[in-house]
């Protein structure tokens, strides 16, 4: 028995999986900090572009000659 005891003492599989979780965990929460942040940044991109897309005005010109183009509200 006691060189049961002493044999699992000594044994170090079970301390590796313990590593291998929480590291597996921290990595996990890393992400999804980092996806928090990021989808916070893309939502605000995304609503500017479909604000400007909207303001925008996309003409092809005229049969007098006039270019097309775009414009926004704030150009000429």
């Amino acid at each position: 028995m006691i060189k049961f005891i002493k044999n699992f003492r000594k044994d170090e599989d079970g301390a590796v999986t313990v590593d291998w979780v929480v590291l597996t965990a921290a990595v996990v929460g890393l992400a999804a900090v980092a996806y928090n942040q990021i989808e916070g940044g893309a939502t605000g991109l995304a609503t500017d572009v479909n604000t400007a897309l909207n303001a925008a005005t996309i003409s092809t010109g005229d049969n007098t000659g006039a270019e097309g183009g775009i414009t926004t509200a704030g150009s000429n």
